[in-house]
């Protein structure tokens, strides 16, 4: 068997390879507008004698809110002292294991098509190659699924501990004292709402390449040729 490097662009020109190459593009965009994201929003406070006053509440990647301050160290605001207080919350985990798959995905998507466009003849003249392509994709279907919604989640809860209702309810003097709490400005969240869209893009998008890989798999070659078999033993012999 003649195992070394030959490249051959067609596997690109069909569906195994230009679904891979997809997969390639879309894991780039998934965890690109996730992993990069930093944002401010910006909470306007209305004291009670007439004077106005900010706070910004910054964050970013990988939203551990807990230990994003809102106010460093003691300190006076509407003629009120408080102490050092921080935003409340941590997607750490959802964020991080999402932007996760998503490199894996990058990466093995990168070793596919190499393995495509250089080694084909060496994928296709053994069983091991395509059964394992099979398994490791399917595996991936699921765990886009998992990470995708576990992320959606996570992202809903930075929205909600970073909108005015969650954040007058993290300062103390927001209830009260005649002090009104607003966010007057609020962070694009437009990549991270994009990444939760290409997290669940991927999974249908693998979800389809399963199905191109499992046709090169010797399961389904068995399966077409037993279903195949039958109807050749039913044709009459010739008198």
């Amino acid at each position: 068997m003649m195992t070394g490097f030959r490249l051959n662009l067609s596997p690109l020109k069909e569906p195994l390879g230009f679904v891979k190459l997809v997969e390639w593009l879309t894991a780039i965009f998934a965890f690109g507008s996730c992993g990069g994201f930093s944002g401010r929003n910006i909470i306007s406070l209305f004291c009670g004698d007439g004077r106005n006053e900010t706070l910004n509440a910054n964050f970013h990647y990988p939203f551990r809110l807990s230990q994003f301050p809102l106010i460093e160290g003691n300190a006076t605001i509407c003629n009120n002292s408080v102490t050092a207080t921080y935003m409340v919350g941590d997607s750490a985990s959802s964020s991080e294991f999402f932007v996760g798959i998503a490199i894996i995905c990058f990466l093995y998507s990168m070793i596919a098509l190499l393995v495509y466009l250089g080694y084909m003849h060496v994928y296709k003249d053994s069983d091991f190659g395509p059964i394992f392509d099979f398994l490791i994709t399917a595996a991936l279907v699921f765990l886009w699924l998992v990470c995708s919604s576990a992320w959606a989640k996570g992202l809903q809860n930075v929205k909600d501990a970073t909108d005015t209702d969650g954040l007058s309810a993290t300062l103390g003097f927001c209830k009260g004292n005649n002090i009104t709490c607003e966010v007057t400005e609020f962070a694009n969240l437009r990549t991270l709402n994009i990444s939760v869209v290409f997290g669940y893009l991927n999974m249908f998008v693998w979800a389809g390449n399963a199905w191109f890989v499992y046709k090169e798999t010797r399961w389904h070659s068995q399966k077409f040729s037993t279903q195949s078999g039958p109807a050749r033993q039913q044709v009459p012999a010739p008198i």
